[in-house]
């Protein structure tokens, strides 16, 4: 029996057509992108027929390969301390009740809220004023450059990792951190075997989330780099000022591949972490029901 809920007649075929046209038109520059950039003409509207000089290019290119390495430095950098930092963020919030906790909260959305820009000037007049500190009062003279453009990404990374972490913080149950406490185990052992495990697949999430994001930034990247520090999106930007040629293609359609599987890998840890969470019910709950009733089974149930 079919139901009388999904649409029929006219009404399918106008929304099915209506879908399709949707999916073209955000996947259509794409498509034209990855196919001109195999054309053998330097012009990027134009076909001259299929080659792969523009991805040699891109080996070859000294400061395409330098640009490159910043920004998997900057990347790597940046998305390590962010996952550290957004984690104790994330738990504290979701494990603790502490005074400033619902500001604390607020603060920590708004590099998600506000736009790229207004952060990007932010991040300049933070560095300008500081640098300009450590000079009048240390003498020391710091410029801008890679360390100012990996602490701008982990401004912003954080709040991302942090709202992944979260999300998984939140649909986990506390049964099985409650039996470990119970059996007599430290809140450092009950983080490291318990608590962690559970929100790995979250972390994870959140890292590849962050590589993502300091990957492809460009605002705020270009207003925190300094001389000698600059990252492949700001290069291309660059480039394209200059004029577009087949090799910014090339170059864009590698810097999309890498940023889809980033995603993707992000989107399967994510799912896994929400089908892990029912295992873990299901151990807490034993862990509960089996409860030492001597202390010799009280020992061997902490050191399991």
């Amino acid at each position: 029996m079919s139901s009388t809920v999904q649409p029929r007649g006219t009404t399918k075929i106008a929304l099915t057509a209506h879908s399709w046209l949707v999916y073209l038109f955000f996947f259509a520059p794409i498509f034209v992108l990855i196919v001109f950039s195999f054309s053998d003409d330097r012009n990027v509207g134009r076909w001259g027929g299929f080659t792969l000089e523009w991805y040699q290019d891109f080996v070859e290119h000294s400061q395409l390969q330098n640009a490159v390495w910043v920004s998997v430095r900057v990347a790597l950098l940046s998305t390590v301390i962010s996952v550290v930092l957004g984690t104790l963020a994330a738990l504290a919030l979701e494990r603790f009740k502490f005074r400033g906790r619902k500001v604390f909260d607020a603060l920590l959305y708004l590099p998600i809220i506000i736009p790229d820009v207004t952060m990007a000037v932010m991040m300049l007049l933070f560095f300008s004023e500081f640098f300009e500190i450590l000079d009048s009062v240390f003498g020391w003279d710091v410029q801008k450059g890679l360390g100012s453009i990996t602490i701008s990404h982990i401004a912003f990374n954080i709040s991302f990792v942090s709202v992944v972490v979260r999300a998984r913080l939140a649909g986990m149950s506390q049964v099985l951190e409650e039996a470990a406490l119970d059996l007599y185990a430290t809140r450092w052992k009950t983080f490291r075997y318990v608590t962690f495990p559970q929100i790995l697949p979250g972390v994870a999430g959140g890292a590849l989330l962050a590589l993502t994001l300091s990957l492809d930034d460009v605002v705020i990247t270009q207003f925190a780099a300094g001389p000698g520090a600059t990252t492949l999106p700001v290069f291309v930007f660059g480039l394209i000022r200059r004029g577009v040629t087949p090799l910014i293609n090339a170059t864009s359609v590698l810097m999309l591949a890498a940023s889809v599987l980033l995603v993707a890998l992000s989107l399967a840890f994510q799912q896994f972490s929400g089908r892990s969470g029912r295992p873990s019910l299901r151990a807490a709950r034993q862990a509960v029901s089996a409860k030492p009733t001597t202390n010799t089974q009280i020992k061997e149930g902490i050191s399991q």
